[in-house]
């Protein structure tokens, strides 16, 4: 290949140059800042910037975003520290979905056929209820389904299904995930462990 000859093609950050400097000189380091301990204020500048971001969402130290006006985060997400969110393109993260420390979303990745290197961009979809456990990576094109867990180290592009745990590189189904039926079970299984 000929990394010299390389172009980005069609592809556009999505936004112009001035936000995009911005971006990279104002609201990144406040976003990611181990001073600024108010999630309610890296919320604020992630919207001022384009991201959709719902409710009770929780931003820990070190989170990085490449563009925030491709990210899409529901209610009550929790964004562990130095979480990377490589968006070139679309992320969107639903509701209740927990992404522990160090994870990195990558929708960036290269034609390996192409004597340019041509760019390839594909969102992710990380779906409601998920757990993505620490230093899990998480390839372009993925989708994982409602109540997935991708455990620790682990690496996927594909599709999870719901309600199932995965490890591995590539990741594999190794369980089905069961919830407890209400949060009042918590009380019967400290009772039935004897507290413990």
């Amino acid at each position: 290949m000929r990394l010299d000859k390389y172009t980005v093609g069609e592809y556009s950050p999505g936004a112009p140059l001035w936000q995009q400097v911005a971006w990279y000189y104002l609201g990144a380091p406040l976003v990611s800042s181990y001073w600024i301990l108010s999630y309610d204020f890296k919320c604020w500048v992630l919207r001022s910037f384009g991201a959709q971001v719902g409710k009770g969402v929780a931003i820990k130290p070190g989170l990085k975003v490449k563009f925030p006006w491709r990210l899409v985060i529901g209610d009550f997400v929790w964004l562990g520290e130095n979480c990377w969110i490589d968006n070139v393109a679309l992320v969107t993260i639903d509701s209740h979905t927990c992404l522990s420390q160090d994870v990195y979303l990558c929708t960036g990745n290269h034609d390996w056929t192409s004597p340019t290197f041509q760019l390839k961009d594909t969102p992710i979809h990380i779906g409601e209820s998920c757990w993505v456990a620490a230093r899990a990576t998480v390839g372009p094109g993925a989708k994982l389904g409602r109540g997935a867990v991708l455990s620790l180290g682990s690496v996927t592009s594909g599709s999870l299904a719901p309600m199932t745990i995965y490890a591995g590189n590539p990741a594999q189904p190794i369980k089905e995930r069961k919830l407890l039926s209400h949060p009042s079970d918590l009380s019967v299984m400290d009772e039935n462990s004897g507290g413990s």
